[in-house]
């Protein structure tokens, strides 16, 4: 089995990859039989030389290799024929304007494997870059509440080599005396929760959060059936809820009325209720002034996120009265901060941490008959058809 480590072609750049080379050098020695071509590329956060240092073939051509892995998505005049690729794909969900590319990909005869179809048997994802996400995300939120208030002047992630050197500068800077909502248990808030706890703020129960002020900053992190409720009082279940959210309406004013920095590091499903609305941003009692949005749907759940940002400008503001945006630091407006390609900002963490994931969960897979069958439920394609636990997506294909 040849496996090609292909080049990243969408814009903006992203410079980060499935594997490193030191990570590749492992995953050669337990696969002897694996083999690696790296496909040439001037903006990856390891360089050619790195790879060839390491022992590995780079080249302008991969197309005698089996398998592609990238990340982003591969544009369609890139595709190869008849070759297995990995990348996330955002098709799953019907995206628009991936369309063609799923539609591209079945002309090809390609078989896909989108990252986020990487999952166990219960649905939850075994690969990913959300700690990347939130690590960045929060450090955002804190960096836009130094440069709005001249507290302090954090660098932008991009401009540090590492979560080191992130953590360092963390270290140079003191919060002042607010309280700090983080939605999520996953992934994403685990890494949104290192940055709070880097910065040593205190983490407090939701009873003592919603019932008290502190001289102190703090932060409280909810989960789905703290911040909603059953409509008819009852007490909710969180995989009642995930299954099935109709029934259910937002509880998240009370949080909203006592919080001044609110991180989205939450996973939003279809058909649940909005955190909060337009109408609730607007409600006299609504104290949050500063969202990182690390989740980032838009015109979704965070009433705020009128748009996703930009790693180059990566704040705005959101006038409640009027609805619209305005400047970042506008008076009595809601900075707002929702860039949504964040581990991008931390290219070689981010790639170190993913290949960890992919070569425990994936590689293993093309040697071992795919006993765990990570594979088969990852698969989208094959054949120039859909798969059968993807069939869902024949109306998208169809473009009806």
């Amino acid at each position: 089995m040849k496996f090609a480590i292909i080049k990243e072609r969408k814009n903006p750049p992203d410079r980060r990859v499935v594997f490193s080379p030191e990570k590749l050098q492992d995953v050669q020695a337990a696969f002897p039989d694996a083999q690696f071509k790296i496909e040439s590329s001037e903006i990856r956060v390891f360089p050619d030389d790195a790879y060839r240092s390491s022992g590995f073939e780079v080249s302008s051509d991969v197309t005698d290799c089996d398998v592609m892995l990238g990340v982003k998505e591969v544009p369609i005049e890139a595709l190869i024929p008849n070759k297995k690729y990995f990348f996330f794909s955002h098709t799953i969900k019907k995206q628009p304007y991936n369309r063609k590319l799923l539609q591209a990909v079945l002309e090809k005869n390609i078989e896909l494997y989108d990252h986020e179809t990487i999952v166990k048997k219960s649905g939850a994802r075994l690969i990913g870059f959300g700690r990347y996400a939130g690590l960045v995300g929060a450090y955002n939120g804190v960096r836009a509440l130094g440069v709005r208030e001249g507290l302090f002047d954090l660098p932008k992630v991009e401009t540090l080599a590492d979560l080191d050197e992130v953590k360092a500068e963390l270290d140079k800077i003191a919060l002042p005396n607010i309280k700090i909502l983080l939605s999520g248990t996953g992934k994403v808030a685990q890494g949104a929760k290192e940055i709070l706890d880097h910065l040593k703020v205190k983490e407090v129960s939701d009873a003592l959060y919603l019932t008290s002020e502190f001289s102190e900053p703090v932060y409280c992190r909810v989960d789905v059936m703290e911040y909603n409720k059953r409509q008819d009082g009852r007490v909710g279940d969180k995989w009642e809820f995930y299954k099935d959210p109709t029934g259910y309406e937002s509880n998240f004013m009370p949080y909203a009325k006592q919080t001044d920095f609110f991180i989205a590091g939450h996973f939003y499903g279809n058909n649940a209720p909005f955190l909060f609305t337009r109408d609730d941003a607007k409600h006299p009692e609504f104290r949050i002034n500063l969202i990182a949005d690390v989740s980032c749907d838009v015109d979704g759940p965070v009433a705020s996120t009128l748009r996703a940002s930009t790693i180059a400008d990566p704040f705005y503001g959101y006038d409640a009265q009027t609805e619209s945006e305005v400047t970042f630091n506008a008076k009595g407006a809601i900075t707002v901060m929702a860039v949504d390609n964040l581990p991008c900002e931390l290219p070689k963490d981010a790639s170190e941490g993913f290949g960890e994931m992919f070569l425990e969960h994936v590689i293993p897979a093309f040697f071992n008959n795919d006993e765990r069958g990570i594979l088969k439920r990852a698969k989208i394609t094959e054949n120039g058809k859909l798969t059968e636990r993807f069939a869902y997506l024949k109306d998208y294909v169809d473009g009806k």
